[in-house]
């Protein structure tokens, strides 16, 4: 661990490497097509292959990949060996410019919402060189794009570049208004990683979280969260080895771990990377979710990714942060000492406002799943209403645009505490709110939405389209004025005007907040089934296709592959409960009731009447027999499931959810009145505070 700088990036075919494997028109080519989006020369592809498999070879790797991310959620790759037989029986090892652009692994298990027919089974996958290659397990990962035969999307990744494509050209066109010529704009992303880590050992005795993730069953702890201790406080030394070891393995994949902490949660924490370009963030978030499970394997632990683990204590979120730079490292979303004479400050705020407005149904999709359902509005994550939160100086600044007042600026404020060994340390112009969904945090706005098992790609597809359309039409606009500066002055006053409502810094989890934003007029969704439905609206169909990024086939094929996914996870989660209800939890209450029952009997034989006892094995069974008659219900909620698409999601949300919830509610009254000896599995006591 002392030679970090040696080791960072070490199994990453980077800059340095490149730099020093490749002939210099060949570098030059390739650099050129990173920084810039170009298209590459697929004829130095065979110089960049040789490059990239000796490089790998020397390192100890055997095969390559093509690494993609499928619209599962997770990565996926076939692996190939470099060998290649010659005359005398042998092998060399080989990897051509061919095998380096273009792989063709089976698509037809993949989900695809209609694009294509099972039987029809080729995809490609395709070279993203705007994205590292690394080794992992003694392969080379190549990062590509994947699409189905026809050049359907069928992955994460491509929208992704669409989109970063989109607000660069759009960011461009309004710099150059600015007088400002630049070569590209990219999205920089930070994604804040939260995650729970319990015991192996207990986590192999709950079929819930091995089967779906969560805990479906679980009476609440006598101590959870209450006192607040966990928070930031001294960090397990088993849980510190971990991080220790999972700082180690990011690190040789050149993935920016900075921070790490206990989070709110008995169990919770938190890794926060650097900020890097949206497209190698989203990478980087893949790798470090599939090496937090692998690294906490082998330290007996289990990370568990879910958002809601869970029941009465903190979810698990992924707090997107985003924003915009030029090649030359200007923040676009910088303010400046004195943002209200920012033009240009002002008009890239003014975009992402008018976006978040207008698109709030693309935001609150992005985050759609049943985990996050559990999560969002729970008061310990945003509600399912999106809102912008701006900070005290920023809202008077937009005040003062919106009434053509004068704007008083109050200045920056040194903070003295009374202690005179302290120094004075400057105060922020703006708190920061944890509430809000979407919050300006001094030069960057923070999406908080996103579930901590989430591919951040889905959220940062969203913001970049939405903020390129209005950055569009701000272009469009502005390129046509007779006087620049008195049109953008009405430009932004207007457009500020009408998306105002947007606009909230106050508490996102107050009741009050919730029928003010009713009254706004702002879209309340906090179901995934109710989201989804508005995937296909016509205003977001029109802005994908203005930008490029998906066309309305694509639209309605991802609108059924995360319903049918929703749907499916919750039924997933039903079988499960009821598979452990018959297997596990009402076996133990009878076998407890019973043996009770047996000594009541016995100490009635010997004239001992057992009063206390009578009353409690009555009281078990009176609680089983419920626990039976709501096992049957949702037995019967399951075998009920209508047909369409769109209704069995709805159905699962408004019926079987229902009748899960009932069960559990049973269920865990039980768990207090049944013996911890009988009780068939870990309780939130074992699986919050191993040691």
């Amino acid at each position: 661990m002392s030679k970090v700088p040696e080791m960072f990036g070490s199994m990453v075919f980077g800059d340095s490497v490149m730099r020093e494997c490749l002939p210099k028109d060949v570098y030059r080519a390739l650099k050129h097509t990173m920084m810039e989006g170009t298209s590459l020369n697929p004829q130095i592809a065979d110089v960049v292959a040789n490059a990239m498999k000796d490089w790998a070879v020397e390192k100890g790797a055997t095969h390559f990949t093509h690494w993609f991310q499928p619209l599962t959620g997770i990565t996926a790759e076939k692996h190939d060996a470099f060998i290649s037989p010659v005359n005398d029986g042998k092998i060399i090892m080989e990897f051509s410019g061919k095998e380096l652009i273009k792989g063709e692994p089976d698509a037809s298990s993949f989900p695809s919402g209609g694009l294509r027919a099972t039987f029809e089974a080729r995809g490609y996958t395709m070279w993203d060189p705007t994205s590292y290659a690394f080794i992992k397990d003694d392969t080379l990962c190549i990062p590509t794009a994947f699409c189905s035969y026809n050049g359907d999307i069928l992955d994460k990744k491509t929208p992704l570049l669409r989109s970063m494509e989109a607000v660069s050209r759009q960011a461009r066109r309004v710099l150059e208004l600015f007088g400002k010529k630049v070569v590209r704009v990219t999205t920089t992303v930070g994604p804040e990683q939260e995650y729970f880590l319990i015991s192996k050992e207990d986590y192999q005795k709950r079929p819930d979280l091995i089967l779906t993730g969560r805990t479906l069953f679980g009476a609440k702890a006598p101590k959870g969260q209450e006192l607040d201790d966990h928070y930031f406080g001294s960090i397990r030394p088993r849980v510190k080895r971990f991080m220790a070891e999972l700082d180690e393995e990011l690190w040789k994949l050149g993935i920016y771990s900075k921070t790490e902490h206990n989070e709110v949660a008995p169990g919770q924490h938190e890794m926060a990377p650097v900020f890097t370009t949206a497209n190698l963030a989203t990478d980087h978030n893949q790798l470090t979710m599939e090496l937090m499970r692998r690294v906490a394997d082998r330290h007996g632990l289990v990370c568990l990714l879910h958002e809601k683990p869970f029941e009465g204590v903190n979810g698990s979120g992924k707090h997107n942060n985003w924003s915009l730079s030029t090649d030359d490292g200007e923040n676009l979303l910088e303010p400046g000492t004195t943002p209200m004479e920012n033009a240009q400050f002002l008009l890239f705020l003014t975009a992402v406002i008018k976006a978040v407005d207008e698109y709030q149904d693309l935001l609150r999709i992005s985050v759609a799943s049943a985990g996050n359902d559990h999560r969002l509005g729970g008061n310990e994550a945003p509600p399912a209403i999106v809102s912008v939160y701006v900070g005290d100086e920023l809202e008077a600044v937009i005040q003062s645009i919106i009434e053509g007042t004068d704007y008083k600026q109050g200045g920056k404020r040194s903070m003295d505490i009374g202690v005179t060994a302290l120094p004075p340390i400057p105060q922020d112009t703006s708190d920061r709110n944890r509430t809000s969904p979407f919050a300006f945090t001094g030069n960057k706005f923070e999406f908080r939405m996103p579930g901590s098992s989430f591919n951040i790609a889905c959220a940062n597809i969203m913001i970049n389209a939405a903020v390129a359309d209005e950055l569009m039409q701000f272009a469009d606009e502005l390129e046509q004025a007779v006087d620049f500066e008195t049109t953008l002055n009405h430009l932004i006053r207007r457009e500020l005007t009408a998306h105002s409502r947007i606009l909230f810094n106050g508490n996102g989890y107050s009741d009050e907040w919730t029928i003010e934003a009713a009254r706004r007029g702002l879209l309340n969704l906090p179901s995934t089934p109710e989201a989804l439905l508005h995937y296909t609206d016509q205003k977001n169909a029109d802005m994908f296709a203005r930008q490029g990024i998906y066309s309305m086939q694509e639209i309605r094929s991802r609108q059924d592959i995360f319903m049918e996914e929703y749907a499916k996870t919750i039924h997933i989660e039903a079988m499960t409960s009821l598979d452990m209800l018959d297997r596990m939890i009402i076996p133990a209450c009878i076998e407890y009731s019973s043996e009770l029952a047996r000594g009541v009997a016995t100490k009635a034989q010997i004239g001992i009447e057992a009063k206390a006892e009578k009353a409690v094995v009555e009281q078990l069974t009176e609680k089983t027999a419920q626990l039976m008659t709501a096992r049957d219900d949702l037995v019967e909620a399951v075998a009920r499931e209508p047909g369409t698409l769109n209704e069995r999601g709805i159905y699962q949300h408004e019926v079987v959810i229902p009748a899960m919830n009932r069960a559990r509610a049973i269920a865990d009254d039980l768990e207090h009145r049944v013996a911890k000896k009988y009780w068939p599995m870990p309780t939130y006591a074992d699986l919050m505070f191993y040691v």
